[in-house]
């Protein structure tokens, strides 16, 4: 893809907002000098500034000055900034791209007009090595922002274009599952750890070993069990190891957390702006 000819404002610079910047910077989709990044403390984006971002805490300022907006706030700070910014919003210069948990698209019109074209996107954290999942959904009416997101979000990483009412399992399964998946990860290292190896050399050996399991499946796209069957043998090392893990209820853990997590989902945006 080509660089992005208009500026790219990102309203909340936490870790997520940043961990973007981050992914856009290293896909070189957008030079530093149109990409601009608000915050209440701005100590923590010295690193951006450093290298030609503009960081700043007027967010209207940087919604003036940019023509895709980003808004990454905690839903807590969601209708104080839209209030912010509703006045200077124009449906002819921007685009709204949301990754707030629960936020409706119908929230943001609501507020800004009807005619702003909005798009939510979901990523998570891996976007700043240009890993993310990502998953975008937008009304019909702005099919063509949401052509522009997938363009953006596809330099640094995968996208899915889904529907809104999956938003918020998509928030548990891709957001919260880099969580998930690091957990497992951490627990292969300790128990690597246990048998013999240094700590670092076992999450080292841990961490690949995932990173080629995931990339089995990513590129090939092949159903796991299929390639779980060319490791397990009769009686063999694979299965002993892989039964103990099922008598302790592995998989259904795994499942039982995202299933939980999705619910969770459904009620927290709600229970963060009352």
């Amino acid at each position: 893809m080509d660089k992005i000819k208009n500026r790219i404002a990102i309203i909340g610079s936490g870790n997520i907002g940043c961990a973007i910047a981050e992914g856009l910077l290293d896909a070189k989709i957008i030079s530093a000098n149109k990409l601009t990044l608000t915050k209440r403390n701005l100590n923590t984006l010295e690193k951006f500034k450093s290298i030609g971002v503009t960081i700043t805490t007027n967010n209207t300022d940087a919604v003036k000055n940019s023509t895709i907006i980003l808004i990454a706030v905690t839903p807590q700070k969601l209708d104080s900034v839209l209030d912010e910014i509703k006045d200077i919003i124009n449906p002819k210069k921007h685009i709204i791209l949301s990754v707030i948990t629960g936020a409706d698209i119908s929230e943001f019109k609501t507020k800004l007009g009807g005619n702003i074209p909005v798009v939510r996107v979901m990523p998570n954290t891996a976007i700043a090595i240009k890993e993310s999942m990502t998953c975008i959904c937008a009304n019909i009416e702005d099919v063509d922002s949401l052509k522009i997101a997938q363009n953006i979000f596809n330099t640094v990483g995968k996208t899915a274009i889904i529907s809104e009412e999956l938003m918020g399992p998509a928030t548990a399964l891709v957001a919260c599952g880099i969580a998930f998946f690091l957990r497992a990860i951490r627990a292969a290292g300790q128990g690597g750890t246990e048998i013999g190896f240094h700590a670092e050399d076992a999450i080292m050996m841990a961490a690949q070993t995932a990173k080629g399991a995931a990339s089995l499946l990513a590129n090939g796209g092949y159903h796991p069990e299929r390639e779980i069957d060319k490791v397990t043998t009769p009686q063999g090392l694979t299965i002993t190891g892989l039964n103990q893990m099922e008598h302790h209820g592995f998989s259904s853990a795994m499942i039982t957390g995202i299933v939980s997590s999705a619910k969770r989902a459904e009620t927290i945006f709600k229970k963060n702006r009352d």
